[in-house]
């Protein structure tokens, strides 16, 4: 097997690319698809479980896929300046992107409602950082304006390449499953990776690459629902900052996805958010940020309620890495315990006696 090149080279033939588009690329794509025995054990009857692990992208989310082909696109048609409205995950990509094509990126985030790990990257990278007194909504409204009136590319995800990009992971699951799953669990927020997700699924078997279709089971955060509620939320709040939306961008197409799989969204409360989170590290050692458990919160909630009986295997996708969002865990973690610097203190503390554990 050669080395993996990224999305753009691997994936030429499913994306909107011509011999004009730059081969850009830092090796995005390609993450582990890994079976979850433990977490499947803990359910009871239960089908398999696989995990697509994305916080393995460059940044440490899926934003990469989109924003590699959002970035190579604006290359090619000559824009010097990116712009995008962040709650974190986001403006890492599209900073580093920026910083790897050699152009400028600017970023609009919430005031307050971004995680340190995010902001650092984005800052780290050379971005333009602008927080506003406002909500995420508010701040993709006025990078939507501003990109309609001066020359800046937009790359949120209402960017068509953004989508086309994040639809690989489609392609990746169902090469590694030999099909599609039953089912593909995955946190929504401003619901470009479903929309993804799902136009991914559709092509690879329009295209004869896969049999089935997977049904799309998207899970948002109790305080930020605005497609379970149907409405938009003014004031989304939610421990999970990278679904912290009210008013998704890709609203349309989150519905059809659902709907034309005959899937589902619901809601999951911050309590069984932070219960998965606990679940993906102690019992696969898999450490992702708040909003990705968002995908297993979902999953043990359907379990509870007999909703996973009819499925064999199923997919989750983790959508960021922990270190993205450190703060929730150390609130969480117990504190180390204090012992004495001696050999004695330390097998005491451990439970050990000369025999072995106790």
């Amino acid at each position: 097997m050669g080395v993996w090149r990224g999305v753009i080279a691997e994936h030429r033939e499913g994306l909107p690319v011509t011999g004009k588009t730059p081969l850009l690329g830092m090796a995005e794509g390609g993450t582990p698809l890994l079976e979850a025995p433990r977490l499947r054990e803990y359910l009871g009857q239960a089908p398999r479980v696989y995990l697509k692990l994305e916080g393995m992208n460059p940044t440490g989310s899926f934003k990469d896929r989109g924003m590699v082909v959002a970035v190579a696109k604006a290359l090619e048609e000559g824009s010097r300046m990116i712009m995008c409205a962040s709650t974190g995950n986001t403006s890492a990509s599209a900073a580093a992107y920026a910083a790897r094509a050699g152009i400028k990126c600017a970023v609009l985030v919430p005031g307050g409602h971004i995680a340190l790990g995010k902001l650092a990257q984005a800052l780290s990278y050379g971005a333009k950082v602008l927080s506003i007194q406002g909500s995420f909504d508010d701040a993709l409204a006025i990078v939507r304006d501003l990109c309609a009136n001066y020359p800046v590319t937009l790359v949120n995800s209402v960017n068509p390449y953004r989508i086309e990009g994040q639809k690989t992971a489609a392609f990746e699951i169902c090469d590694a499953l030999g099909d599609a799953p039953d089912a593909l669990l995955l946190p929504v927020g401003n619901a470009g990776n479903i929309t993804a997700y799902w136009r991914g699924f559709c092509e690879y078997r329009g295209a004869g690459k896969a049999q089935s279709l997977p049904q799309m089971l998207g899970f948002q955060a109790a305080g930020a629902s605005p497609l379970v509620l149907g409405r938009p939320v003014p004031n989304p709040e939610t421990i999970a900052t990278a679904i912290r939306i009210g008013n998704p961008a890709s609203w349309e197409g989150a519905i059809r996805a659902r709907d034309e799989s005959g899937g589902l969204v619901e809601a999951v409360t911050d309590q069984e958010i932070l219960e998965a989170y606990r679940l993906l590290a102690s019992l696969e050692g898999i450490f992702a940020e708040p909003a990705s458990a968002a995908s297993v919160a979902g999953l043990v909630k359907l379990n509870r309620t007999g909703r996973l009986a009819h499925y064999s295997r199923v997919v989750c996708v983790l959508t960021g890495h922990g270190l993205k969002d450190p703060g929730i865990a150390m609130e969480m973690a117990v504190r180390p315990e204090e012992v004495p610097a001696a050999l004695g203190a330390v097998a005491k503390a451990l439970g050990l006696d000369r025999g072995g554990a106790s």
